[in-house]
């Protein structure tokens, strides 16, 4: 009886480590770049995926009080640009962020689309721009560090992420305050890095059609743009990902190295692809080097 009573007091103790507000709209005067949504385009719940989204939000898990350290992360979920894996590339991981003192924010990003957009490369880059732009300008309200705000994307949510973060100093947002989008750092898990000869061609043809030009494809293909300036990165992949190949990875870890961008890459063995939190096939928690990453970056310590 002792075990069961314990057990529910540290679930319960587990459920109110943070507090969930509602979802923020990120575009309350008109989102950029759109088109009117066919009648048959209309947002989708299906489980714990979403689809055709036309409303962008960010919704805000908040540490428990007293816990807060300053740190920040927008959470991008992974669903091969065409859904969003909304719970355990989500909210699941917000709430591990909150639950270590950091405020954490998902994001609902549109997916690229012709039908809602003039120009659907640029969509979720402009939503994921928008997302650290309303982070950092009311980083006060929510008691958070302007210099210590992150980005981590799952699958095709980290290729979204990872262009966040080398495409930041080429906005594709309003930005008259000239508030920077560049993240402070970035967390790719089993990542979409590349559009060449390891593209996980789906999201590719999602984001920029099926008869890309080679300019596009390079642009788009993050680990060709890795500079000295790209945040510090943390990276996870499994070796036996048949989805999205770990020479994504490889690759985006490679070009940090060479641009001498602090970086640490953690490989499965086994694990395949769109695990989240958990590997079922490994012990290790990859969340528990994360957060030991970010301590030892510094991103932890304090406000």
């Amino acid at each position: 009886m002792k075990i069961i009573l314990s057990a529910i007091i540290l679930t319960a103790m587990t459920l109110t480590a943070f507090a969930q507000e509602k979802p923020i709209p990120l575009y309350p005067k008109g989102v950029p770049n759109s088109k009117k949504a066919p009648a048959e385009y209309v947002e989708k719940i299906d489980g714990n995926w979403i689809y055709k989204v036309t409303d962008p939000t960010l919704t805000p898990y908040l540490p428990e009080k007293g816990k807060a350290n300053g740190a920040a992360i927008v959470v991008c979920p992974g669903g091969g640009y065409s859904g969003l894996a909304s719970d355990h590339e989500g909210k699941a991981v917000a709430k591990a962020f909150a639950d270590i003192g950091v405020t954490a924010f998902v994001l609902k990003y549109r997916l690229p689309s012709d039908d809602i957009m003039a120009d659907k490369s640029i969509g979720p880059l402009q939503d994921a721009q928008m997302a650290i732009y309303i982070v950092r300008k009311n980083a006060a309200q929510w008691g958070i560090n302007p210099s210590k705000i992150g980005i981590i994307g799952f699958s095709a949510g980290g290729h979204l992420a990872s262009t966040e973060g080398t495409h930041f100093d080429k906005p594709v947002i309003e930005d008259k305050e000239n508030i920077s989008v560049r993240p402070d750092f970035m967390m790719l898990i089993y990542p979409v890095i590349s559009f060449g000869e390891y593209a996980h061609v789906g999201s590719r043809e999602n984001l920029i059609g099926k008869t890309p030009s080679a300019a596009q494809v390079d642009l788009y293909s993050n680990e060709k743009q890795v500079t000295a300036n790209t945040p510090p990165t943390f990276l996870i992949h499994a070796e036996d990902d048949n989805v999205v190949p770990v020479q994504n990875s490889l690759l985006f870890y490679d070009a940090l190295l060479k641009n001498k961008v602090k970086a640490e890459m953690h490989l499965f063995q086994e694990g395949g692809h769109g695990f989240g939190m958990n590997n079922p096939k490994n012990k290790g928690k990859w969340f528990e080097w994360a957060a030991s990453w970010l301590d030892e970056n510094g991103f932890l310590s304090g406000k």
